[in-house]
C-alpha cells in the first residue's frame, strides 16, 4: 500500500480502519469518490464531483486529505458554505476520524475577525467606558469580562442569548487589524489563539465568504521582490470546496465591493455622537478633530442623499442598476480625506503604541470607504463588474452600493484551477440536467478540471412520491393573480393534509409568500400545526429549531431554504415547491450576466436562465430525503413542468426511480 490511492481504499474497505468506526456505514459510492479524490491529490490536479445525498461525501475527501496533508507536510483548506457544514465537519466528521484512523492530526476553525473578542479591545473599552458608553452598555462590558474568562475562544457564536450583548458594544470589543496584533494581545487573545491553530493545523475549516476574501487578497499583501507563495492561501495549501454550487455568487460578490450607508454612520458616529457626546476619540478630542468628524458626518448624509435622487432609487422600487461613470457628485471622499489626514497625524505624535495602533485602524478603516466610494461613483471597473444602489434597512431608509464581478471564471481560472495544485470542487448538485459537468465547469473557469458523478445511494422508489399539479394555472401575469392565488392556496392545502403538515413550502419571492401566509394560517391553525413564517419574528436557524422540535410544523421560506437545510426524519415530509426557481430579471447580476451572453451571441435563457433554475430547483427537491429511512413527498405546484418545452429538463433532474404521480 505505497500509493495514497491504495491508503484510501484501505482505510475505506470492510477490513479496513473505518469499518468499525462508530457511526460509519460502508458505502462503495463513498469510497469510489475517496479513490479519486486521492487521486487528484496525488497529481496536483482540479477535480469536479457531484456526489448525490448519502454518499457521505464529507469523509470520501477528508481521509485522503488527511492522509496527504500529514505525508506531504502540507495543510488542507475545507471551504463550506453554511455553518451547519462547518459544524458537522468540524464537530461530527473529523472527530470520528481521528478516532478511526491510527495517526494524529491537528484541525482549526477559522471566522472573520469580527466573530471574535478581542481581550486589549474590551480592556481600553472598559478603562474608556465613560466616553463610550451609557450605563446598560457598561454593564454588558462586564458581563463580557466575566464570559471571557470561562470561555477563553471568545467567538460570537458562543454568546448565550442571557447577555443581550448589542451590535454597538461588540463593535468596540471584536478583533480589528492594527489593535489586536499577536505583540499587543499575546497568544492567548481569542483571535491570536484561533490564528496559531490556523497555523499549526493540519486541515483548516472556514467559509466560502473567508475563503474567496483571503484569496482576493493574497496578491495584494505579497511583500516586495518575494515569489509568490505555493498555496492558496498558506505556503503548501490545497483546498476542498464543499457545496460548491455556491461559489460562483459568493467569488463574484467578494471580489467585487459594497458601500453602506448605516455602516459608514455607525462608523462615523462610534468616533464621536455628538448626542451623546460619546466615542472613541473623544478622549483626544480637539476642537478642530471634532469639527473634522462634524464635516465628514455631514457629508456623508449630503451625499447619500443626493445619490438616492441623483439615481431616482425610490422610483425603482428599491434597486436600480448604475450605468454611467459620475452618476452623481462624490462629496463624500474629501471630507473623509481631511479627517483621515488628522487622525494619522495624531497616530504620529502620540506616544503611546496602542493609541497609536487605534488611531491606524480607525485611519485604515476611513480609507477603505474612501476608496470604495471612489469607485462607486466613478464605476471604476464597469466593464468587468456590474454596480447597482439598493435601498436598506428599517423602512429602505438607508442606501447601499455594491459592485459584483460579472464573471468570475477568468479569475477563479488562473486562481484556482490552473494553478497546478489541487482544487476539488463537491456539491449534490453541480449538474443542470446536462451529461457531464459542463455547465458549472464553464461558469467557474474549471473546464480542465476532471470530473465525477456518483449518485445517491438512496431507494428513491421506496422513499420519495412526486405530484405534479397540472391543472394549476400558469404563474401571473399570464393568468390573473386572484385566480392564481386561490388555486395555490388550495393546491398547498391539500398538499399539507396529504403529510399532515411536516412540510417546507418554498417560494421564489417574499411577495407570494406574503399573500399566501395569511390565506393559509386558519387552515394550519384548525388542524393544530404551527407555522412558520420566513421574514417574521424568528431568525432562519430559530425557524429551522422550532420546525425539527415541533413535528407537524409547516414552513413558508424563500430563497435560503432552498439549499444548505437539513432535517433528517419525519419532521420533513413534504417538500412543497410552489414555482420553478427562475432568478428575476430585475437583478442587476443577472441581468448583467444576460447581457454578457447576449454580446456574445449566446441564447441567455438556455445558456443561464434555464440551469440556473434547475441547480436550484434540484437543491430545493433534496431537501426531503436526508438518509435511508426518510420518506416523503414532492408537490410541484409549476404547471410548466408539462405545459412548457423545457419543462422536460425539470423532470429529467428528479430521481428517476420516485414514484410520479400527475393531477
Amino acid at each position: 500500500m505505497n500509493t495514497l490511492r491504495e491508503q484510501t481504499l484501505h482505510d475505506f474497505s470492510e477490513s479496513g480502519l473505518l469499518s468499525g468506526a462508530r457511526g460509519f456505514e460502508y458505502r462503495p459510492e463513498q469510497q469510489s469518490m475517496a479513490a479519486t479524490v486521492a487521486e487528484a491529490l496525488t497529481a496536483g490536479t482540479a477535480l469536479l464531483v457531484e456526489a448525490g445525498t448519502g454518499v457521505g461525501k464529507s469523509l470520501a475527501y477528508l481521509i485522503p486529505s488527511i492522509r496527504f496533508a500529514l505525508e506531504q507536510g502540507r495543510k488542507a483548506i475545507i471551504s463550506t458554505h453554511t455553518i451547519n457544514l462547518q459544524e458537522q465537519l468540524f464537530h461530527k466528521d473529523l472527530p470520528t476520524v481521528a478516532k478511526a484512523l491510527p495517526y494524529d492530526f491537528r484541525t482549526a476553525l477559522l471566522k472573520g475577525r469580527a466573530n471574535y473578542i478581542c481581550a486589549t479591545r474590551l480592556r481600553r473599552a472598559i478603562e474608556q467606558a465613560s466616553d463610550l458608553f451609557n450605563q446598560e452598555e457598561v454593564r454588558q462590558l462586564h458581563d463580557l469580562r466575566r464570559w471571557l474568562i470561562e470561555n477563553p475562544e471568545g467567538t460570537l457564536a458562543e454568546l448565550p442569548a442571557s447577555l443581550s450583548i448589542t451590535p454597538k458594544v461588540w463593535a468596540q470589543v471584536c478583533s480589528e487589524n492594527h489593535i489586536c496584533t499577536l505583540r499587543n494581545c499575546g497568544p492567548t487573545c481569542p483571535y491570536q489563539a484561533a490564528r496559531l491553530r490556523v497555523q499549526e493545523a493540519d486541515v483548516v475549516i472556514l467559509n466560502h465568504t473567508l475563503f474567496f476574501g483571503l484569496l482576493a487578497l493574497t496578491d495584494s499583501i505579497q511583500p516586495e521582490n518575494e515569489a509568490p507563495i505555493d498555496g492558496f492561501i498558506y505556503p503548501g495549501d490545497f483546498v476542498i470546496l464543499d457545496e460548491a454550487h455556491t461559489i460562483e455568487t459568493v467569488a463574484a460578490h467578494q471580489l467585487g465591493a459594497s458601500l453602506s450607508q448605516a455602516e459608514l454612520k455607525y462608523d462615523l458616529l462610534r468616533l464621536y455622537n455628538p448626542t451623546t457626546r460619546k466615542g472613541t476619540l473623544r478622549h483626544y478630542a480637539t476642537p478642530r478633530l471634532l469639527q473634522y468628524i462634524d464635516d465628514a458626518q455631514n457629508a456623508a448624509d449630503l451625499f447619500f442623499d443626493n445619490a438616492r435622487q441623483d439615481c431616482q432609487l425610490d422610483a425603482h422600487r428599491g434597486t436600480i442598476r448604475l450605468r454611467q461613470p459620475c452618476w452623481t457628485e462624490n462629496l463624500l471622499c474629501p471630507a473623509l480625506g481631511v479627517l483621515i489626514d488628522e487622525i494619522l497625524e495624531m497616530a504620529k505624535v502620540s506616544e503611546h503604541e496602542l493609541t497609536q495602533a487605534e488611531f491606524k485602524d480607525t485611519a485604515a478603516r476611513l480609507l477603505a470607504y474612501s476608496q470604495t466610494a471612489r469607485d462607486m461613483v466613478e464605476l471604476s471597473n464597469l466593464e468587468h463588474c456590474v454596480y447597482w444602489a439598493e435601498s436598506s434597512g428599517p423602512e429602505n431608509r438607508y442606501m447601499t452600493l455594491r459592485a459584483a464581478l460579472i464573471d468570475v471564471a477568468p479569475v477563479l481560472r488562473s486562481k484556482l484551477f490552473e494553478t497546478g495544485r489541487t482544487c476539488i470542487c463537491t456539491s449534490a448538485t453541480l449538474s443542470a440536467g446536462e451529461q457531464g459537468l459542463s455547465y458549472f465547469a464553464s461558469r467557474v473557469g474549471a473546464e480542465s478540471a476532471a470530473t465525477l458523478q456518483i449518485g445517491s445511494p438512496f431507494n428513491f422508489a421506496e422513499q420519495m412520491h412526486i405530484v405534479v399539479a397540472k391543472s394549476m394555472p400558469p404563474p401571473p401575469p399570464a393568468s390573473e393573480t386572484e385566480t392564481y392565488t386561490a388555486a395555490l392556496l388550495d393546491w398547498i392545502c391539500r398538499a399539507l393534509d396529504d403529510s399532515q403538515g411536516r412540510a417546507f413550502v418554498l417560494f421564489t419571492n417574499y411577495s407570494t409568500l406574503r399573500q399566501i401566509a395569511p390565506l393559509l394560517r386558519p387552515h394550519c391553525t384548525e388542524r393544530g400545526w404551527p407555522l412558520y413564517i420566513q421574514g417574521q419574528d424568528l431568525t432562519r436557524s430559530q425557524m429551522l429549531q422550532h420546525f425539527k422540535n415541533n413535528i407537524g410544523s409547516v414552513l413558508l421560506g424563500t430563497d435560503s431554504f432552498w439549499t444548505g437545510v437539513d432535517v433528517p426524519g419525519e419532521a420533513l415530509s413534504n417538500v412543497i415547491v410552489t414555482k420553478i426557481p427562475f432568478e428575476s430579471p430585475g437583478n442587476p447580476l443577472t441581468e448583467a450576466r444576460i447581457e454578457s451572453i447576449q454580446a456574445r451571441g449566446g441564447n441567455p435563457f438556455l445558456d443561464y436562465s434555464l440551469p440556473e433554475a434547475v441547480l436550484k430547483f434540484r437543491q430545493g427537491v433534496g431537501r426531503l430525503i436526508r438518509n435511508k429511512s426518510d420518506k416523503g413527498l414532492i408537490y410541484l405546484l409549476d404547471s410548466r413542468i408539462t405545459s412548457k418545452y423545457y419543462g422536460s429538463r425539470f423532470m429529467h433532474a428528479l430521481p428517476r426511480e420516485a414514484t410520479r404521480q400527475f393531477l
